[in-house]
């Protein structure tokens, strides 16, 4: 290339490099309800160790600018009478808490369609659900024939989310798929056929909420696959999957643990061991 070529080449035009940053969002994880149990129950082979290894049960709401997103949706008091379980604070409690009015909520990510992830059906009554095709398969198919996959599914709750395709309020995600501006999902599988997580952008970069991909940090950091599976190599796969979709490892959320709230500040003082803000800094 002569002199010539160089100042007759097209100069940048300054609207080419505008950056459109993405939008971030807050994040909370809610807790409303509590399993006791012993880390053998915990981990595919039990646990040597055999201590107190209790389930935290939550729910994440991320929040943005202009708009809210809940990602799942919990059980009531009705669902934790039948399977044993102690609600701490309700889930509206919560998420009035922080701000949010559950019958205004949009927009609902079900990361599965276990009882403790898809319950509280009527609570939500403006909001489009996102599911997995696969996992809206997996809990309606021939896989339910089976007690130990068909256990941790309410068969009202699945029923409810038909309901709710025929009324036009599920968007269904065939793999990974943006949801909003700085929110994707990912199919996973492992624990269910189309268990997904959720990709938030935050301040403190991409957080992925794992749900049950992980139920533990000792499951995603020990590699040490959590009983309730339906492939165990997909569980596995997931670990490193999760890892990779986030900028920092402390970004990774698992589904039930306890040290969620010990690990980030709460959300406000009054919050202190029930709401976590995730996207601040770790403790």
């Amino acid at each position: 290339m002569n002199d010539s070529d160089i100042m007759t080449a097209r100069q940048p035009d300054p609207k080419d490099t505008v950056i459109h940053p993405t939008e971030t969002y807050r994040v909370y994880a809610i807790k409303y309800a509590r399993h006791e149990r012993r880390s053998p129950a915990n981990f595919i082979g039990g646990d040597t160790h055999d201590v107190p290894m209790p389930l935290d049960y939550f729910v994440w709401a991320v929040v943005g600018k202009d708009r809210t997103f809940l990602v799942d949706t919990g059980f009531d008091q009705a669902g934790a009478d039948k399977r044993g379980r102690h609600i701490t604070r309700p889930i509206h409690e919560g998420l009035q808490a922080v701000g949010i009015d559950p019958a205004g909520v949009q927009d609902v990510v079900i990361t599965h369609m276990h009882y403790d992830h898809a319950g509280n059906r009527d609570l939500f009554p403006q909001a489009r659900y996102h599911v997995q095709d696969k996992e809206m398969s997996f809990c309606t198919g021939r896989c339910m024939c089976h007690h130990p996959l068909a256990l941790h599914f309410e068969p009202d709750d699945v029923a409810s989310m038909v309901h709710k395709v025929f009324k036009g309020r599920v968007a269904f995600h065939d793999g990974d798929d943006e949801i909003a501006p700085g929110i994707t999902v990912h199919h996973m599988g492992g624990h269910t056929a189309g268990l997904q997580v959720v990709r938030v952008r935050t301040e403190k970069g991409w957080m992925v909420l794992a749900s049950d991909a992980s139920h533990f940090y000792a499951n995603m950091e020990g590699k040490r696959p959590f009983p309730a599976v339906y492939n165990v190599a997909d569980m596995m796969e997931a670990y490193r999957r999760i890892y990779a979709l986030a900028d920092a490892p402390q970004l990774v959320i698992p589904g039930h643990d306890p040290q969620v709230l010990e690990r980030f500040p709460a959300a406000g003082r009054e919050h202190e061991g029930w709401i976590a803000r995730l996207d601040g800094d770790p403790r």
